[in-house]
């Protein structure tokens, strides 16, 4: 049985519209043969777009866009749902050209956003009395991006950049503070992940915004707390500080967490991270904290096919209904795919996480 609001007042696009160096191209949609955006929870916005490559132009049959008149490198690449709402912003910088056997040749055009800079950026470096929100300011800066960062955590007496890309160190920063790294046009956006969506959650229904589902709640990669351990310098003295299910406070809302399910039906399960060499307690604490998040929301996670949407992107929160009592509810999208093919038309297909397991009923 269907769920959801099934408004379909507005009509819906068939097609996405296409925009290269500021100029919408419908000759170019006309053209899409397969469309693929991804993004994930770890930054980096990608997108493929493969066309026919092969056909009428200037008074002859041949190549249409082997002049790179249209499509170039380093030309701004977008594709829209419509005319306003935004699937993918971001650059050209790859072209593959394609030769299949009884088909007309394609073309695909390769395009990432701008964290492309700071993964094409490799240096050692150290920051000294820094903050990861300072850090993320100065490489933010160093791209000629623009920082919109509000991340928790202490200051460090020195952070290492060694032999790095500034996108994996900012990464490796992020997910130590529990933190969410993306761009949105030239501005660097990084925000823990609780206040990274907020208002309204998007609603989907099964059988309608929802089309297939797949959910599964897993206590094999939960635990009871997480302990993380140091060396603190100035105090010349142990570290060890812990991080339990409060941690999650108003995230969990009324589900079952699985740390409880866990000590409920099988056994308390305690982890020690002694890799991360913490100096300090509020980094050791920071660390356990995000430690032990990141772990508890994975106890549920589903995989589904959704009808394309804008708002989502990684990072929103989703209402999913019509799965029953265990699993209806708020999820956080981690992983978003935009898909695009003359087979099937446009859809979303999108993975989903939450902290807890609905009551039984």
């Amino acid at each position: 049985m269907a769920d959801g609001t099934g408004n379909d007042s507005k009509l819906r696009a068939s097609r996405p519209t296409l925009r290269v160096d500021g100029r919408e191209h419908p000759t170019l949609a006309s053209g899409l043969l397969e469309l693929c955006i991804v993004e994930t929870a770890q930054g980096l916005y990608r997108c493929e777009a493969t066309f026919g490559n092969w056909g009428p132009k200037d008074g002859e049959t041949g190549f249409l866009y082997f002049d790179r008149s249209v499509l170039d490198f380093g030309k701004p690449f977008e594709v829209r749902l419509g005319k306003q709402d935004v699937l993918f912003e971001g650059r050209i910088t790859g072209l593959e050209a394609g030769f299949p056997e009884s088909a007309s040749p394609t073309l695909t055009v390769l395009a990432e956003d701008r964290l492309q800079d700071l993964r094409m950026t490799r240096r050692t470096t150290t920051y000294e009395n820094a903050s990861d929100e300072d850090v993320l300011r100065q490489l933010a800066g160093k791209h000629g991006l623009t920082a919109d960062v509000t991340v928790p955590g202490p200051k460090h007496a020195v952070l290492a950049q060694v032999n790095q890309s500034d996108l994996a160190f900012l990464r490796e920063r992020c997910r130590a503070v529990d933190a969410e790294l993306w761009v949105e046009g030239k501005s660097l956006k990084a925000k823990a992940r609780g206040s990274r969506s907020t208002g309204t959650p998007l609603k989907l229904g099964r059988g309608n915004e929802l089309m297939s589902f797949t959910v599964l709640a897993d206590l094999a990669g939960q635990r009871s707390s997480v302990t993380v351990g140091g060396w603190n310098v100035t105090e010349k003295d142990a570290i060890a500080c812990e991080a339990g299910p409060s941690v999650l406070g108003a995230e969990l809302e009324k589900d079952e967490s699985g740390a409880s399910l866990l000590a409920s039906k099988l056994a308390e399960r305690k982890e020690a991270v002694v890799h991360a060499a913490p100096l300090s307690v509020p980094e050791a604490q920071a660390r356990a904290d995000a430690h032990f998040r990141q772990q508890a929301r994975r106890f549920v996670v589903g995989r589904g096919t959704a009808q394309t949407d804008a708002k989502l992107r990684v990072g929103a929160r989703v209402e999913l209904t019509g799965l029953g009592p265990l699993f209806s509810g708020k999820y956080h999208l981690a992983e978003v795919k935009h898909l695009f093919d003359g087979a099937r038309g446009l859809r979303t297909e999108l993975v989903a996480e939450r902290a807890g397991l609905g009551k039984a009923s």
